[in-house]
């Protein structure tokens, strides 16, 4: 209100230092402060104080500060040791004092050291593989299971018999899924190949973009060949030009010179081959002008799938190439509708869990993402093995959430 009647004052020519002085005798501020005030007003059109964002303490470091026997000092010293950005000790005295007024409960020292050294216990266990209280735990799964046969090759990519993929991880006992993204990759891929053009595979990250292309290519027409070209860290075009070289297994040592590289990668693309690069979006300008080169070769035969969260952002970089692009394909969030199904299909081990709990892991956890269901699958998976009597309920689920999120 005082900076709103001063700029009407200051508007009709009637403002003066003395209604500076007053105003600032009434607002408690210094002259100078009241002149700053004006001159925000004027510029930015403000005439509020800004808000400030409201610090918030997570639930890690009430733990921490239950450890320390509720020592705010004791806190703060743990978090400078921790690194990154901390506040004042006034700061945190201010927010645990606030936290406390409104209620929150500061947990038992004890009931906190206990539950900690029971989770690094399960851990241990479940690094170590040792055998744990249910019949023989880690280490008789281990021996039961069937011994590794050898992997049928398809046009450059491994498939065993659990159906996993060459380059896919996944839990013991689990097996690929063919969801409807992965149909629509593999759509997507087919058309590029049958035009002899390019496709750019993105989305968020874990969402398997990387898992549905090689499903995609597992199995390709004859005369056809798939090779991965991996990106180097940092890549510039001598390293991307050796990469591709690597990739393609060309005989000889690598060309001292970039002329006979390119002439030999150029002679060994001349039959029909997929070719893949995975974690596009690191790729710089340079880097894709040489991707797009080997592809505009007259006498070279390639598919280009350029795959990578953020891909479609790199080649904003370089219109020429973008152009060439013949499918964007997004590989979305899994449906809701399909989380059911696709997480049952995935591992047994959820086929024992009620449709609507999957509905709440997926809305609580995983947010339709396949990475984060694989890494719950495996934590599940110890916690069953190590843990006496565990049971799959909510209270189970929800400790291992917090393994399976980053701590905020």
């Amino acid at each position: 209100m005082l900076v709103a009647r001063l700029l009407e004052l200051d508007a009709a020519g009637a403002l003066t230092t003395a209604h500076v002085r007053a105003g600032a005798q009434v607002g408690g501020v210094n002259v100078r402060t009241v002149w700053r005030w004006l001159e925000v007003a004027r510029t930015q059109g403000r005439v509020e104080r800004r808000s400030r964002a409201r610090l918030e303490l997570s639930d890690q470091t009430w733990e921490a500060l239950a450890q320390a026997g509720g020592n705010v000092a004791a806190l703060h010293r743990h978090l400078k040791e921790a690194g990154g950005e901390v506040p004042s000790l006034a700061s945190l005295h201010r927010v645990v004092r606030r936290d406390l007024e409104a209620g929150r409960v500061l947990p038992d020292r004890a009931v906190v050291r206990r539950e900690r050294e029971e989770q690094q216990t399960r851990q241990a266990l479940a690094d170590l593989a040792l055998a744990g209280p249910r019949e023989g735990g880690a280490a008789q799964v281990a021996a039961a299971r069937p011994p590794h046969s050898v992997p049928e090759v398809v046009a450059g990519t491994s498939v065993g018999e659990s159906g996993a993929l060459e380059g896919v991880a996944l839990p013991a006992g689990a097996q690929m899924v063919r969801t409807s993204s992965v149909q629509a990759v593999a759509e997507a891929v087919g058309q590029a190949m049958a035009a002899q053009g390019a496709v750019c595979v993105f989305g968020d990250p874990g969402r398997g973009k990387t898992a549905a292309v090689r499903m995609a290519l597992h199995a390709v027409p004859p005369g056809w060949k798939v090779t991965w070209v991996p990106v180097p860290v940092r890549p510039s075009v001598a390293g991307m030009r050796r990469a591709v070289f690597d990739a393609l297994a060309l005989p000889g040592r690598f060309p001292h010179t970039s002329a006979l590289a390119d002439a030999a990668v150029a002679e060994a693309l001349r039959a029909a081959r997929v070719l893949v690069v995975d974690e596009a979006q690191r790729l710089p300008a340079p880097c894709l002008e040489y991707l797009q080169s080997l592809w505009d070769h007259p006498g070279t035969q390639i598919t280009l799938v350029l795959c990578g969260a953020g891909s479609e952002r790199a080649l904003a970089r370089l219109p020429q190439l973008a152009s060439r692009i013949g499918a964007w394909q997004e590989v979305p969030r899994l449906a809701a509708a399909e989380v059911a199904t696709a997480v049952t299909d995935f591992h047994p081990l959820w086929c024992t869990v009620p449709a609507r709990d999957l509905m709440w892991i997926d809305q609580s956890c995983a947010h339709g993402t396949f990475r984060t269901w694989s890494a719950l699958t495996t934590h599940l998976q110890n916690a069953l093995l190590t843990t006496a009597d565990a049971a799959v309920d909510r209270a189970l689920l929800g400790r291992l959430f917090q393994r399976v999120a980053p701590p905020l």
